[in-house]
């Protein structure tokens, strides 16, 4: 029998992806349970607080390892006591499952060619699929489009073991804790900064597009890209707007790295139709075919 991180399956059954359910005890998954994406061990160092977030993302070896570090991470007291509580609290609809509770990893290849970057994630989104962007509707319309335009192996994205794959891009968050009403505070995105720039190191050798999923990741894209040693970056990035491109070195070279503008699939911009599917798809398309 293994564990799946939903239910425990025969492991001739391991290979098909699991429904979404989970035991009924609440609070945080514990580390080592098996569940799907879990890069930490028992030995894993754990962050608790600024100085750490920097010591331990800067001297992780390899893309996993920094995964697990990610995952374990207790800088930030505010974020840790929300997220938690959300995870022993659960919202009604999901009360027969287990909430991750823990920080949300970058998910998909580990030399993309886009990278694709949010806020934060979502309480009972990532904070409950263990995956960024997995779980809510904001993910639902993001992961349509990436597989639309031929960037992730299914439309969908509804738990960390349903076998999604992102073969040429990465999606990841400038924050790894859901915040409470989903507005972390200057310090928690400082702190957790580093996570981000060790990620984007790893990744800039191989990364030809990154887009920035609303103002917030715009803002934070720029300065985490200088310091992960990406060349070109702009010292003041301009003003965030959808379908900005800022193309990076100076500017004349048109096969450079670009950073590209997209508004956030959040259900206030995609019930209003600020943010269509044509306009989401024209984005990630451009990002897609550098």
């Amino acid at each position: 029998m293994t564990w799946s991180g939903w239910r425990t399956v025969t492991a001739a059954a391991a290979a098909v992806p699991a429904e979404p359910v989970r035991p009924r005890s609440g609070g945080p998954a514990p580390v080592g349970a098996g569940w799907p994406g879990d890069a930490a061990s028992a030995t894993t160092p754990i962050a608790r607080d600024a100085a750490a977030v920097g010591r331990l993302a800067g001297s992780a070896p390899t893309m996993e390892r920094l995964d697990g570090r990610v995952q374990v991470c207790r800088a930030c007291p505010r974020l840790v006591a929300w997220r938690e509580e959300v995870a022993e609290v659960r919202r009604a609809s999901y009360a027969d499952e287990r909430y991750w509770g823990r920080p949300i990893a970058g998910y998909g290849a580990e030399r993309p060619e886009v990278v694709v970057v949010g806020l934060a994630p979502a309480a009972h989104g990532g904070n409950r699929t263990g995956r960024v962007f997995t779980g809510d509707r904001s993910g639902d319309f993001l992961f349509a489009s990436l597989h639309r335009v031929g960037l992730a192996s299914q439309p969908t994205s509804e738990h960390a073991g349903d076998g999604l794959q992102l073969p040429r891009a990465r999606v990841l968050a400038a924050v790894r804790c859901a915040p409470p009403a989903n507005k972390p505070t200057a310090e928690e995105t400082a702190t957790c900064n580093p996570w981000m720039v060790a990620e984007l190191a790893f990744v800039r050798r191989d990364a030809r597009a990154y887009v920035a999923l609303g103002g917030f990741a715009w803002k934070a894209l720029f300065p985490a890209l200088q310091a992960a040693g990406v060349p070109g970056v702009p010292e003041r990035p301009p003003a965030f707007q959808h379908g900005a491109e800022v193309l990076l070195g100076d500017g004349t070279h048109p096969d450079a790295p670009v950073i590209m503008g997209c508004y956030h699939p959040s259900q206030q911009n995609t019930f209003t139709g600020r943010l269509t599917e044509a306009m989401l798809d024209d984005v990630l398309g451009r990002a897609a075919a550098r």
